[in-house]
């Protein structure tokens, strides 16, 4: 069976579910506020969107743009010497991804979606989604002037922090305290990274004050930046008598950025944007799915955002499926995404909580991350935290369920080895507070769901 789906956002979450959805044979409509190519920060990948993009037929696009190729993280932080996060040799030599230009790479994925059958409009507004009762049934959006209507009978709302449904509608976002940041960043030709970075790998350095980015893009191009607290960037802000100013002076403080960017050339216009962490206190309902930013907002310490966007995209579409399909009730689709997604979002909230804890060192984190896996996972503690910030643990979950074989396509799409796929416990119910993360309260073995990609994606009992 098939259904109409209209999907709110034309980012990597709205465009991956679009996608996925149209290959699946539903009727979508997306709706995109601005016109593509449009710039966009999140330029560091993890491998786990390479996974979700070969699944969804646009790897091959994506890979002929001659993006940087990823391969794992450096970090300076706190007082501890350079640590590295080396994909490759925790996972082998398919474990990576990409640093992209996220103007030309959104554009890819919306084009792609447009290849597989997705309507898709540009320059349209969603104003209000309508309920009959609990469901979502119905949606008002402009284009071009006029005004419209669309009935569905699903919608994913992928519309990112405007947030449609969650913070114009609900109203429901949880902020977190901690985290509020803001980012300021600009780009130079010609830098360079640290010495024991990884092939292609992002460096995280650690100021007293936030942290600081530098991604190697394409052609030389460096992205650079730098995360502090809302306060401190009020504080600091007065004394310079511009934005780029301010960066530049930021630059400066740091000795190790100050020589990664001495080579080479500032190329203008410095940018800033607050960061805010927040998650809306469902991410789902009848009829109606949040994907990425439009459900939650983590910071961007540990590269995540793209991540989440694809991988809530993917579960979306999955659920829509297995309702469609009838293989599992809508209540049981509901509990499944509702569990996965804000698992995943509980899970790198923690860690990245436990990072800002600088003076912790990487033992710790390390030991965070091998606790944050499900009961029975094996992975050695780096191992565990290369493999939550590669985003591989999340695909294990959704595909691995107690005494039955991972389903093959993401995770070997990944290029995770089976062996290294612990058995585990399956996920349902809702974790409604954000920074529980106890695994054993996460996931409830009776339940037997787990996401099916083998013949179609969806939703299978085990």
């Amino acid at each position: 069976m098939t259904g109409t789906v209209l999907v709110i956002g034309g980012g990597p979450a709205g465009s991956t579910s679009a996608a996925l959805l149209a290959r699946a044979g539903h009727r979508v409509t997306l709706l995109e506020r601005d016109r593509f190519p449009r710039y966009h920060i999140g330029e560091s990948i993890a491998p786990s969107c390479r996974a979700i993009m070969e699944y969804s037929g646009v790897a091959e696009k994506v890979a002929a743009r001659g993006y940087t190729v990823k391969r794992g993280v450096l970090l300076r932080w706190g007082a501890e010497k350079d640590w590295a996060v080396d994909w490759r040799d925790m996972f082998g030599e398919d474990i990576r991804s990409w640093q992209v230009d996220r103007a030309d790479f959104d554009q890819v994925l919306l084009d792609h979606a447009a290849d597989q059958g997705v309507e898709v409009v540009q320059e349209a507004s969603a104003k209000q989604i309508h309920f009959d009762g609990e469901r979502a049934v119905a949606a008002d959006w402009e284009h071009q002037g006029r005004a419209r209507r669309a009935e569905f009978d699903h919608v994913v709302d992928a519309s990112g922090r405007a947030g449609l449904l969650a913070a114009r509608q609900f109203k429901n976002r949880e902020r977190h305290d901690i985290f509020r940041n803001v980012a300021v960043w600009g780009y130079y030709r010609g830098a360079k990274l640290l010495p024991d970075t990884p092939s292609g790998g992002i460096d995280v350095i650690s100021s007293p004050q936030g942290w600081y980015w530098v991604i190697p893009l394409k052609d030389d191009e460096y992205s650079v930046g730098f995360v502090t607290h809302q306060t401190q960037f009020q504080q600091r802000r007065p004394k310079f008598a511009s934005l780029e100013e301010m960066f530049h002076a930021l630059v400066a403080e740091s000795s190790t950025v100050r020589e990664l960017v001495a080579g080479g050339t500032f190329e203008g216009q410095v940018r800033v944007e607050q960061d805010f962490s927040y998650v809306a206190d469902r991410f789902c309902g009848p009829g109606y799915f949040m994907a990425g930013d439009a459900a939650c907002f983590l910071d961007p310490l540990l590269s995540t955002g793209v991540h989440l966007a694809m991988y809530s995209g993917m579960l979306s579409a999955a659920s829509i499926n297995a309702i469609e399909h009838g293989d599992v009730s809508e209540q049981e689709a509901l509990g499944f995404y509702e569990t996965l997604y804000r698992d995943s979002y509980a899970r790198m909230l923690a860690l990245v909580s436990g990072m800002y804890r600088k003076y912790q060192g990487r033992k710790h984190y390390f030991w965070l991350a091998q606790n944050l896996l499900r009961e029975g996972a094996a992975e050695e503690p780096d191992s565990a935290f290369g493999a939550i910030v590669a985003g591989l643990t999340d695909l294990e979950d959704a595909t691995t369920t107690g005494g039955v074989a991972p389903a093959l396509g993401l995770i070997e799409a990944a290029g995770l080895a089976r062996g290294r796929v612990a058995e585990g416990r399956r996920p349902s119910g809702v974790t409604t507070a954000p920074m529980k993360f106890d695994p054993n309260d996460l996931y409830d073995p009776a339940s037997g769901l787990h996401l099916m990609t083998e013949g179609r994606l969806g939703i299978r009992r085990g």
